[in-house]
Order: structure tokens, then C-alpha cells, then sequence
């Protein structure tokens, strides 16, 4: 947990917390407290629990005189950690009208002025541990700043009206080419962290694997390969499904990915943070579960890539693409794939689900004390992406990160890109 960056930690601060405020300002008053479904949580509980992360692990720690701002903030803003103590339940954080939105923003601004403190205070013995720390929190922002995208989102499809939650110039896109395969040879590969810079404990050591030769599409599959699964009953035939998948698709009546629409002429549309849109067809098809993914694969006679040749794979690629950074909070077509690189939109745009279930490496330890929860006891039932998402900041994105969702979860900015045996 080293942190490496050329700006100081203090300004990083500053930056990090100020993209926060910045993606809650579209949002109205009455926007803030929404939770219309137990995996989304509101906003108001965003901007509060990442301040919370930093008062409860560095201010409370490392800070002698600190006083907190308000003590029963511990457990309403505790997401999951059981060795700090009790906390308000996931799917009733929709209740909690007060503290009212200014209140919270008071909290963070008080938190925000606390940790600037405690940096210029700091002695030199501690000054390394609670700069990591602190980073660590920052890296913890960044996920909620995605989060509170994904979860606005969701909250704003529920709503009849279909909000726009802001504007977004549509980028200019040119029909794509086909997706291609690159062949990889395999043999006895590394992946893995390698402990220069940050990373969560989840990704390291950094070990060996062995691969069989695998071929990798170039690009993630777009909304029109996937349409032609849906006019093709996809969705209507259970040999394409894993079981528990199929389950899940008669449950909740699964027809298309989620936020796909019909309009009165029964042309496709598409719900996205600038409103309801006609759908692109050379997008890459985005919000579908890992289920629907391997089922599309199996229909085209392909496989969905393990992680391990994902992160092969994607070591060759610069790390660039439509991310948060960009402002535009959706997939898009876009002409401007570098011609040097034979794997293209390897980062940005969705996060690609792989073949493989999310367990420890090899000699993976979790940290020690209450943030040793923070990825470790979540290596059951839940399935890893790769590669960043339109809603994830540029900075926050590595080869090596490990993301992870449950298979039939829908409301991440979620897609995948095939693989194949070469045999």
C-alpha cells in the first residue's frame, strides 16, 4: 500500500474530493436521499461514507485531539465493517431524511479541513503510514465517484419521468470494423501486482500461471452483436444459459440488457444520464450480467476470457479510453482506436466480465485490522471484471485491478469482449 504520485498527497486530496462535489451538482435536493433498490445507495450516503472512511481510519487514529463531528455518524455511515461496529443495514439507507444534505456536506467540509491538518502536523514516524493511508481512502473515493453515477442512474430509470441527470456532447463515430481475433501462444505467464504503486490487497503477490495458446477479440461485443442474440430468441433458449442463469432471466422476465427501451414504433432506444437516446448499434453493449454474457458466448460458439488471459493480454496496452475523466458517462463508438495497438477499448468504456470466480492469488494476505474487510470476505459468489468502465476516473484504472461483481448484477457499467481455444 505505497503511494506514488508526482503531485503531493495534499493536493491529491484536494482533487480527488473536489470530482466528488463536482458529480453531485447536477443533482436537486430531493435527489440525494433516493434508494430504489437495495444494491443502489444514495447519494447523500456516498459523500458521507467516504468521509466517514476518512475520519473512522486516519483522523480517530492518528489524531489525538480530534473530536468528531457527530458521533452517531459512525454507525449511519459504516458500510461493512463488523470489527468497528454495528451499522445502519444496506437497504435502509434510503430512510434517513436527516442529517439533511447540508448537513452531510458540513461533515465532509469539517473532515476534509481535519485531514489537511493532520498532514501539516504529522511527525516524520507516521507521516509515511497516514500518506497511504490516506491514499488508500482516496482509492476508495474513486470507487464511490462511480458508484454514485451507477446508482443516480438507476435511481433516475425507476422514475417514469426519465430524468437527465446532465447534458453530454455525443461524441462523433464512424461505422467500426469487425471485431477480429489476436492469438495469444500462452506458456508460463506472470500477472499480478508487482508492489510498485498502489494497488488493494487483492491483486498481489504477483505469481505465475500457466495458459493455454487463446485467441482475445479485439473489441468488446457492441449493442448490435448482442441485438441480433435477442432477435434471435437468445433470451427464449435455455441451452445457451448456465442454470442459475436461466433462473434468473424467467424470475425478472429478462428480454435485453438493462436501460434498453422500445419507443411507440418498437425501435430500440437506450436510458442513459443524458436521457433517453436512440441506441447506437456499434456501442459496446453495456449494464448486462455475467450471465447474460456467457450465454451470448455460448450462442456465438465462443467463451468469456479467465482473468488471468485478460490481464495477459491487456499488459501490451496502454491505459487510455473513454473513462470518467471524459465527461460523457456512457459507452461510445468512437472513431479514434490507436492503429498501433492490435487489442483496442482494452480500458474505458465497460468493465469486461471474465471466465473467473473472485478468490485469493496464491500467498494473497489480507491487511491487518478493520481494512482487512475491504475486499478479502467478499472471495465468494462473485464474479471479476476487468479493465474500467465510462465511469471510472483515468487514475483509478491498473491492468492488474480486480474488480468484482455477483453474475446476475446488472447496474454496473458492465460488458464483456470474446474469447477461444486456438485448437
Amino acid at each position: 500500500m505505497k503511494a506514488v504520485e508526482n503531485t503531493s498527497i495534499a493536493e491529491r486530496f484536494a482533487e480527488i474530493r473536489g470530482v466528488t462535489m463536482k458529480l453531485i451538482e447536477p443533482l436537486e435536493t430531493e435527489d440525494f436521499i433516493i434508494q430504489s433498490h437495495e444494491d443502489v445507495s444514495p447519494a447523500k450516503w456516498h459523500i458521507a461514507h467516504t468521509t466517514w472512511f476518512f475520519e473512522r481510519m486516519i483522523l480517530k487514529e492518528f489524531k489525538s485531539d480530534y473530536e468528531e463531528f457527530n458521533p452517531a455518524f459512525d454507525f449511519l455511515f459504516n458500510s461493512y465493517y463488523n470489527t468497528i461496529g454495528p451499522y445502519q443495514p444496506r437497504h435502509q439507507r434510503g430512510v434517513l431524511s436527516r442529517p439533511t444534505v447540508n448537513q452531510v456536506i458540513e461533515y465532509r467540509n469539517y473532515v476534509d479541513q481535519q485531514v489537511t491538518n493532520l498532514l501539516a502536523e504529522s511527525a516524520s514516524e507516521t507521516k509515511e503510514e497516514i500518506e497511504a493511508l490516506i491514499y488508500m481512502g482516496l482509492q476508495h473515493e474513486q470507487q464511490h465517484q462511480e458508484l454514485i453515477l451507477m446508482d443516480i442512474k438507476y435511481n433516475f430509470f425507476v422514475n417514469p419521468l426519465f430524468p437527465t441527470y446532465t447534458e453530454t456532447e455525443k461524441r462523433p463515430v464512424s461505422k467500426q470494423q469487425e471485431s477480429q481475433f489476436v492469438e495469444f501462444e500462452g506458456g508460463l505467464v506472470e500477472i499480478g501486482h508487482d508492489g510498485n504503486g498502489f494497488a488493494f490487497d487483492n491483486e498481489s503477490p504477483r505469481h505465475k500461471v500457466w495458459l493455454e495458446p487463446f485467441k482475445l477479440a479485439t473489441k468488446p461485443v457492441t449493442n448490435g452483436e448482442f441485438l441480433e442474440f435477442i432477435n434471435s430468441g437468445g433470451y427464449e433458449k435455455p441451452e445457451y444459459w448456465l442454470s442459475d442463469g436461466w433462473s434468473i432471466v424467467k424470475e425478472h422476465n429478462w428480454k435485453a440488457p438493462l436501460y434498453w427501451l422500445k419507443d411507440k414504433q418498437q425501435h430500440w432506444q437506450i436510458f442513459t444520464l443524458a436521457g433517453i437516446q436512440d441506441l447506437e448499434l456499434d456501442e459496446p453493449v453495456s449494464h448486462i450480467s455475467f450471465y447474460e454474457a456467457d450465454a451470448f458466448s455460448r450462442w456465438k460458439g465462443k467463451r468469456l476470457p479467465t482473468e488471468a488471459e485478460w490481464e495477459y493480454a491487456s499488459q501490451s496496452v496502454a491505459i487510455h479510453g473513454n473513462t470518467l475523466d471524459e465527461g460523457v458517462y456512457h459507452p461510445v463508438a468512437s472513431s479514434s482506436d490507436s492503429q498501433s495497438e492490435l487489442l483496442s477499448r482494452m480500458f474505458g468504456d465497460v468493465w469486461e466480465w471474465t471466465a473467473s470466480a473472485y478468490s485469493p492469488y496464491p500467498g494473497s494476505k489480507p491487511l491487518e485490522g478493520a481494512l482487512g474487510e475491504y475486499n478479502a470476505k467478499f472471495m465468494c459468489n462473485q464474479m471479476i471484471l476487468r479493465g474500467g468502465s465510462c465511469a471510472t476516473p483515468l487514475k483509478h484504472i491498473r491492468e492488474t485491478y480486480r474488480n468484482f461483481f455477483p453474475p446476475e448484477k446488472r447496474w454496473q457499467f458492465s460488458g464483456f469482449r470474446l474469447a477461444q481455444d486456438q485448437n
